[in-house]
Parts: C-alpha cells; sequence; structure tokens
C-alpha cells in the first residue's frame, strides 16, 4: 500500500485535536455551574513525547488532566501523533493480531487518536472511557476506538440513554454497526477473572477499513460526536443527587474493577508502554483512588 496519506493524517489528526477542545469547554462549564466550596476544576496540560529506541523524533501529544473539581475527582483527556517504527515485540505481535506479514520487513507506522477516562466526585455519576483512532502502515490502515459507560450505582434509564446515543450516530453510517459494536464492546471489556463487564457497555470497534477512507473517518468522527450528548445529561442528572458511605465504598470497589482491566487486558495501555510513548499518557486512566475487598 503505498498511497500518499499525508492529507489524512493531518485531517485526522486535527480532528482528535477538535474534538479535545470540545470536551474540554464542555468539562470546564460543567464545573463551573455545579457550584460548591471547592474551586471549580481546571484542566491542566503537560506535552508528552514518545520515546525511539534510536533516539530519532517520534512524535508526541498533550495530557490533559483535571484533578479535585467540583464534579470531575479526575478526568483525563490525551491527544497524541506517534510515528516511527515499531520494535520487535509490538511488530510481531501487531502482524499477528492484524495479519500484516510485510510489517516485518518495513515497520514504520504513524498514529493519532484522542482518549478520555473520567471518574466523578459523586457515586452516582458513572465514570466513562471514550477513544477515537487512526492506525497508518505502509500495509494497512484502519480506524478504531469506542466508548462505554461504566457506573458504580446502575441506573437502567441512564444506560437506555447511553445506548440510545450510541445507536442514533451509528445508524446513519451503516445499520448493522451498533449491533456489532456493542456486541464487540460486551466482549472487549469483560474482566474474565471477575467474570463480568467492568460497565454497562457501549461501542467498540477496531480495525475498520472499508477501503473508502472518507467514510470509515466520517463514522469515526460521528463516535466522538455521540460522546457529550451520550454522556453531559447523566452527569447533570445525578451529580447533586445525595449520597453517603456506603455509596462511596462501592464506586472506590468499582474502579479496582476499572484498574484491573486496564493493567492486564487492555490492548491500548499494552501497545502504549510498549512503543515507549509517555507511561504517565499510557496511565492516565487509571483512577486516582480505588479499594479492594
Amino acid at each position: 500500500m503505498t498511497n500518499n496519506f499525508d492529507q489524512q493524517k493531518s485531517q485526522a489528526s486535527a480532528w482528535f485535536r477538535q474534538l479535545r477542545n470540545e470536551i474540554r469547554t464542555s468539562f470546564e462549564g460543567l464545573e463551573d455551574k455545579f457550584g460548591g466550596d471547592a474551586p471549580a476544576g481546571r484542566f491542566e496540560v503537560t506535552e508528552t513525547t514518545r520515546t525511539s529506541d534510536d533516539g530519532s523524533d517520534a512524535g508526541g501529544g498533550e495530557m490533559s488532566v483535571m484533578r479535585g473539581g467540583r464534579v470531575f475527582e479526575k478526568i483525563g483527556v490525551n491527544i497524541s501523533t506517534v510515528y516511527g517504527t515499531l520494535g520487535e515485540r509490538a511488530q510481531k505481535a501487531m502482524a499477528a493480531q492484524k495479519n500484516i506479514p510485510e510489517m516485518r520487513d518495513d515497520p514504520r507506522f504513524w498514529a493519532a487518536g484522542i482518549s478520555l477516562v473520567a471518574h466523578m466526585q459523586n457515586p452516582h455519576a458513572p465514570a466513562v472511557h471514550m477513544n477515537t483512532r487512526m492506525f497508518w502502515t505502509p500495509h494497512a490502515w484502519w480506524f478504531g476506538g469506542g466508548s462505554d459507560l461504566n457506573p458504580c450505582i446502575e441506573y437502567a434509564e441512564d444506560t437506555e440513554h447511553f445506548h440510545a446515543t450510541q445507536r442514533a450516530h451509528c445508524d446513519p453510517h451503516d445499520a448493522g454497526y451498533y449491533d456489532k459494536f456493542k456486541e464487540w464492546a460486551d466482549t472487549y471489556f469483560y474482566i474474565p477473572h471477575r467474570h463480568r463487564a467492568r460497565g454497562v457497555g457501549g461501542i467498540f470497534y477496531d480495525d475498520l477499513n472499508t477501503g473508502d477512507w472518507d467514510k470509515d473517518f466520517a463514522f469515526t468522527q460521528d463516535v466522538g460526536r455521540a460522546f457529550l450528548p451520550a454522556y453531559v445529561p447523566l452527569i447533570q442528572k445525578r451529580m447533586q443527587q445525595p449520597w453517603n458511605d456506603a455509596d462511596k465504598d462501592a464506586q472506590l470497589i468499582h474502579r479496582g474493577l476499572y484498574a484491573e482491566y486496564n493493567l492486564v487486558y487492555d490492548r491500548g495501555t499494552k501497545f502504549g508502554l510498549e512503543t515507549g510513548h509517555d507511561a504517565n499518557a499510557v496511565l492516565m486512566s487509571l483512577p486516582p483512588m480505588a479499594k479492594w475487598f
């Protein structure tokens, strides 16, 4: 595959930054809306870098983290654009997973994306994860990502709203996408050693390449656009709901599930650490506090 993808790479990278900016503005607005004695939370932005094996420029990104806000106990919204060559272990893993045997001879890659995880102050307000990304090699390209809801105290109407919003953004692209990607999320976000899912699901997809880059990019953009209307109404509904020590205990225990999944099973965590990306950015998703039995 020798097509020049410079324009598409630029479009994708710019979109992930635009989406990041929209989400940060929305969430700082929530901090301002819900009053309290604590100062309204604000994002702190840190540049991140990827370290290549030979010391050459390998890209990086920005880590935006808010801690100790009125609404968000911890939230990270990261963007990155990284490139270079994949190390031997990463080559083998990706060649087998993606069926790209040519990667052994030409292991160049380029990847850009956005990754978000939010952990809330109020136990009734659900945690959430969202990411979308584009990956390119000289031999293949694809999109991936998704969004899933992780409440410690479940409300059926919240789950219904979150999933209905995902479906509404999937259906215009392909009537089968939502059902396919919901099932994929149910499988992907399952914790085998706990025999349960880490949350109430959402959508997840990977290896999306229909042969039409514009079509697949448009779908990936709509996955990103679905996030705020799917999630913000739930926060507005739950943030001032009274809670007690038992509720907080349930939240901390549920966060333990999230930490276990991300450290043991999550492919993005493994890939980020394996390819030399900033460890703090890769592990941004971990909760600020968690509890185990």
